[in-house]
């Protein structure tokens, strides 16, 4: 069942071409792993995805059910160098906004039950009153994934989550990624491939255009250009 659709996608930037018609489906279910040189379009390619940015030719459209919808719930954990860290906000209150659904919505039971349960998950108890200004960068980012996956999203999307983080946090992030993987659809970009590949079903390479491959013992084969 297709969550997500990107049909002919390009992408320009002054006449340099990020992403050169692309094609490529999500479905549900999917742990999809991609991969890619620097600058080879990947942040570009989550970012179409997320519609935070408007293909210079092509279309993304959403779906529900198999039907067309506007909107997906979608859980997202940008890079670090994407997050204002002097915004004033708490690590609590960070990981609640991405449960907000409307300015006057009252919180429900449920929602402090997820809350109390990413925030177990991913180990941010003990500085939940603490400005996110003031975090570590493995502290920042154990938050933002919080955040990502509280509202229960049909697709998680991150982006690079294991920058910044240490080598405990690392472990921790691949026994969430294997959990979270049993319920949810994933889109996960790494640079760091050799235990995510093991987990992913499916493997994207992205430079400028997209190869996706299959993977055998831990390994890329099998390549097919689109």
């Amino acid at each position: 069942m297709k969550l997500i659709g990107i049909d002919d996608i390009s992408v320009r930037f002054d006449h340099k071409i990020i992403l050169d018609h692309v094609s490529l489906s999500v479905d549900k279910g999917d742990f999809m792993a991609i991969t890619g040189p620097n600058g080879g379009g990947k942040t570009t390619l989550l970012r179409i995805m997320l519609r935070l940015l408007k293909p210079t030719s092509g279309k993304v459209t959403y779906f529900h059910d198999g039907v067309e919808t506007k909107r997906l719930r979608i859980g997202y954990l940008p890079q670090k160098s994407n997050i204002d860290t002097r915004f004033p906000i708490t690590v609590g209150e960070a990981i609640k906004s991405g449960q907000i659904k409307g300015l006057l919505a009252k919180r429900s039971k449920q929602d402090e039950e997820d809350f109390t349960r990413v925030v177990e998950m991913c180990g941010v108890k003990d500085y939940l009153n603490r400005n996110v200004g003031v975090l570590s960068g493995g502290q920042l980012q154990r938050t933002l994934l919080a955040r990502a996956i509280v509202s229960n999203p049909e697709i998680i999307i991150l982006d690079e989550p294991l920058s910044y983080v240490d080598k405990t946090f690392e472990r921790q992030i691949y026994s969430m990624m294997e959990d979270l993987a049993k319920e949810h659809t994933i889109v996960l970009v790494s640079h760091e491939m050799s235990v995510i590949s093991g987990m992913a079903n499916r493997h994207i390479i992205v430079d400028r255009g997209i190869h996706e491959c299959h993977s055998h013992h831990h390994s890329f084969t099998e390549c097919n250009e689109s």
